[in-house]
Order: C-alpha cells, then sequence, then structure tokens
C-alpha cells in the first residue's frame, strides 16, 4: 500500500494522520507555532540570569553558543521530524530505533520523562509572566519572587490556556499566528527601545580577562549560562510533535525547525546587546522585568505598561503551543499501549487528545508553585537524558537500522550536527552547577526503568517476553512490518 503524495513533493511518501487526527497545519502556522514557543517570556527574564552567570556582557557571546547546539540539535529533528511525520515526535523516534534491542523500553522512559519536562518548562513561562505582571500589578510580586497571590493569577492563567486549547487543529494554527506577530512586535519593540538611548561603551565592556582559558569568567560561566541560553531556544521541535497534523511534512518540519531557530538567534542577539547598552549591569543581574524598565526608560510608564502587556500576551503565547504540543506525547504512546489507554482517546467533535491537554495543564500550575531557576534546571537535567541524548543515539541507529527509510530531509554534513549537539548536551548537563536537578533526572529515569519492568512483566514483553518489530514508516511511509523477536 503506497502513500498519498502531495503536488510539487514527489518521491516524499506523506503518510495519513492518525485516525481522527487532521493535517491542517502548513509552513507559516508551522514556523509560528515553533518560533512563538520558543519567544515567550523567556529572554525577558533569562537575560539576567546568563549575564550574571559569564560575568557580565561577554553573555551575548552565550547565546551563539547556545543557538549552535540548537541548530545542531534541530537538524535532527528535522531528517526525523520529515522521515516519520507523526504524533508525538520524540517518542516515534525513539519507538522506531530501539525496539530492535530494548523493545518499548526506551519509547516508555520518554513519555515517563516528557509528562515531567514538558509541564515543567510551560511552568517557567507562567512564572516568567508574572513577573512581568508585577510590573502592572505589583501586588503578584514580592521580595522573594512571585507572592501568594500571583501564584493563584498563574494558576487561573494556565485555567484559560487549557480551555484555549479545546478547539480544532485548524483554529490553533491561525490563533498561535496571531500570537506570534503579537510576540514578534513585543520583542521588536524592545529592541528599538534598547537602541534608542544605547550606549555601546558600556554594551562592549568585557570584563578584563573574560576570555582568558580556561578560568575568564566567559568560560568558568559557560555551562551554568548556556543551560539558561538553550533554554530559551527551547519550541524548535514543536512542531515536530505535530507532525501528524501538519501538511507536506517532509518539506514543512525541517523548514519550520531551521527558520524558527536562526529567526530567534537574530532576535536574542539583538535583544541582548541592545539592552546591556541601556541597563548599567548591576542593575541589570537584578533586574525581574528588564523589558519594561528598557521600555520605560525610552518612551514613560504608559508605553511601557502597554507594551508589557504585549509581552504578557506573547508569554501565555508561549504556554499555548508548548501545551498544545505536549499534549500530543502521551496520546502517541496510549495509541501504542505503552502508556495508559485514556490519553489515546480524542475528543469527538474537536478531534483532539482531552487527556493529554488536562493532564499537562495541571502539572503546568503544580510546577508554577516553585521558583523560576528550579523549574529551568530540572527541566533541561530531565529533558538532556531522556530525549536529547536519547535522539543523538536514535539518528544514529536509524541510518544503520533502517537505510531505505524515506528520507525526505538528510542532515546535512552529517554526523557534525549530530556529534556538535552530543557534545553539547553532555557539557550542559555535566558541568551546570546545579547537582539537585541532575540526581532528579537520574532518579527520575530510574524510577521509570522500575514501572516499565512491572509494566512488561505484566504485558509479557520484553525483556519478559519477545519483542515486537514495527517498522511503521519504512519503504513508503505506511507499510508495517510486524514480526516478533524472542
Amino acid at each position: 500500500m503506497s502513500s498519498p503524495t502531495r503536488p510539487g513533493d514527489p518521491g516524499t511518501a506523506v503518510p495519513p494522520p492518525p485516525a481522527g487526527l487532521e493535517r491542517k497545519i502548513g509552513p507559516l502556522q508551522a514556523t509560528a507555532i515553533n518560533m512563538t514557543q520558543m519567544c515567550g517570556i523567556g529572554p525577558f527574564v533569562t537575560i539576567p540570569l546568563v549575564v550574571s552567570a559569564l560575568g557580565g556582557p561577554q553573555a551575548m557571546f552565550g547565546w551563539i553558543v547556545g543557538a549552535i547546539v540548537a541548530l545542531a540539535d534541530g537538524l535532527i529533528w528535522a531528517e526525523l521530524g520529515a522521515a516519520m511525520p507523526g504524533a508525538g515526535g520524540t517518542y516515534i523516534y525513539l519507538r522506531e530505533a530501539f525496539q530492535y534491542r530494548t523493545g518499548r523500553m526506551m519509547p516508555f522512559l520518554f513519555v515517563w520523562s516528557a509528562v515531567l519536562f514538558i509541564p515543567l518548562i510551560m511552568s517557567s513561562g507562567i512564572i516568567g509572566l508574572v513577573q512581568y505582571l508585577g510590573y502592572l500589578f505589583p501586588a503578584v510580586v514580592d521580595g522573594a519572587g512571585v507572592s501568594p497571590l500571583g501564584k493563584i493569577v498563574g494558576i487561573a492563567i494556565v485555567l484559560v490556556i487549557v480551555l484555549a486549547l479545546f478547539r480544532r487543529i485548524g483554529q490553533i494554527g491561525k490563533l498561535t499566528t496571531v500570537l506570534f506577530v503579537v510576540m514578534l512586535f513585543a520583542a521588536l519593540a524592545v529592541i528599538v527601545a534598547a537602541f534608542s538611548h544605547f550606549d555601546a561603551g558600556q554594551a562592549f565592556a568585557f570584563t578584563p580577562g573574560a576570555f582568558s582559558f580556561p578560568s575568564g569568567a566567559f568560560w568558568a560561566g559557560l555551562a551554568s549560562g548556556l543551560l539558561t541560553a538553550v533554554y530559551d531556544y527551547l519550541g524548535y521541535n514543536t512542531a515536530a510533535y505535530l507532525g501528524g497534523e501538519v501538511r507536506a511534512p517532509g518539506k514543512t518540519l525541517p523548514r519550520a525547525i531551521v527558520f524558527s531557530i536562526l529567526g530567534i538567534m537574530g532576535l536574542y542577539f539583538l535583544l541582548q546587546v541592545g539592552v546591556l547598552g541601556s541597563i548599567p549591569l548591576e542593575e541589570l543581574k537584578s533586574a525581574t522585568s528588564v523589558a519594561s524598565t528598557v521600555l520605560e526608560q525610552a518612551w514613560g510608564s504608559g508605553v511601557a505598561k502597554t507594551l508589557t502587556v504585549l509581552i504578557v500576551v506573547a508569554a501565555i503565547g508561549s504556554v499555548f503551543a508548548g501545551l498544545l504540543g505536549g499534549s500530543r506525547v502521551p496520546y502517541e504512546a496510549a495509541r501504542d499501549k505503552v502508556f495508559l489507554r485514556a490519553f489515546g482517546k480524542l475528543h469527538p467533535r474537536l478531534h483532539m487528545p482531552t487527556l493529554g491537554v488536562i493532564t499537562m495543564g495541571f502539572l503546568t500550575a503544580l510546577f508554577s508553585l516553585f521558583s523560576l531557576s528550579q523549574v529551568i534546571n530540572a527541566a533541561l537535567a530531565c529533558l538532556i537524558l531522556l530525549q536529547s541524548l536519547a535522539q543523538v543515539a536514535a539518528i544514529v541507529v536509524l541510518r544503520r537500522r533502517q537505510p531505505g527509510l524515506k528520507r525526505p530531509y538528510r542532515q546535512w554534513l552529517y554526523p557534525v550536527p549530530t556529534i556538535v549537539a552530543a557534545i553539547g548536551w553532555l557539557y550542559i548537563f555535566v558541568f551546570s552547577n546545579d547537582s539537585f536537578s541532575k540526581y532528579l533526572a537520574i532518579g527520575w529515569v530510574v524510577f521509570g526503568l522500575l514501572i516499565f519492568l512491572v509494566w512488561a512483566k505484566a504485558e509479557k514483553t520484553w525483556p519478559f517476553g519477545p519483542k515486537e518489530i514495527r517498522e511503521t514508516f519504512l519503504a513508503t511511509g505506511v507499510t508495517e512490518n510486524k514480526g516478533t523477536e524472542a
């Protein structure tokens, strides 16, 4: 059985979406979804963290290093997403790559971790946007960060976002495009405001000896600063999570990933340089609403408050896009009977995974009660182990195990980007300063292994039974070769 081929995309198999899902997301919408998720509240609240970690204005180069890691990793996503476009992204890639040796263990562990790290990432957006609301309503913040009232407001915002997700994917794509325009306008406004009273001498006053290797301030703080910078780039993979709902995924996904990373890199670099040249360094290190401060200095409090509202809306859009993509991960796993079956049910009218949206929303609200640095560190540690490094292995395994897999996009200069991504992720995980987050991630994986063994015993699957080999996307994109292997 051969899959349909879209006009203008000769020879590229496009598998039909899973039953109930609709391919409604086009190139512009896919890129908008990625960029909206990437540039929510992140850079507006983390610039002080990166500057503090890297010891001064040399922090601007931290964004460039972060972009290199993100682009290298994005090219992994591009090849895997174009070849295997389905709901759940990484879940599918790990299922296809590791089924030969460890059965369903790796996809199970990914979903187990994703249910933790995706809401952690989304909760950071909620915490950040409440911090910016503090510029408009001081009662939502206090000396320790977000006040008890602010936490209640954050939970209420999560509820509104979850309710907004209860609509068809075509409507969501249009809404995300609008949110993307709001995000872009807000970011550009801050950049223009920063450069309207820019002091180049202040922006480029690098700390003496900052780049001396290996003891300079830049190198000493690179791991911590890179962790935060890479966190701000996360989201370039969101459209891949929605691969089962993307039109012409073989072309759309690689382009959306690469364009979104390059576009956001340019925005972040200009934003960082502009802020460094408009706010004194010591004031910047402790600032909680950098963008609002820049806007007020340039155009007064009235304009600053108006544009701060847009920044908050952009942050809401980021969480919206993240929960949209994240909700599809347990859905695909449940359809494979690797996760709770209730997650595999779609809303009868809206065709969206109801329980996935509700669960991700609930956990996002719960994690928003913690501090910003806690959730960022915990999220990155979990993500690196069971997504980033696992996909590095997956692309290598699939090149060897499934050479006949249709690859509408093949990674440029393979395996160089794959190696760069592996080095970057390992460096961040090993040398970042938060030991608790690393132990949490390792402990969560070990706990997941125990749960998997209990489940595998009950299901009589590997290592307590045969492995089921399903090369779902091999050859035509829809052919399914079923068999068992002891």
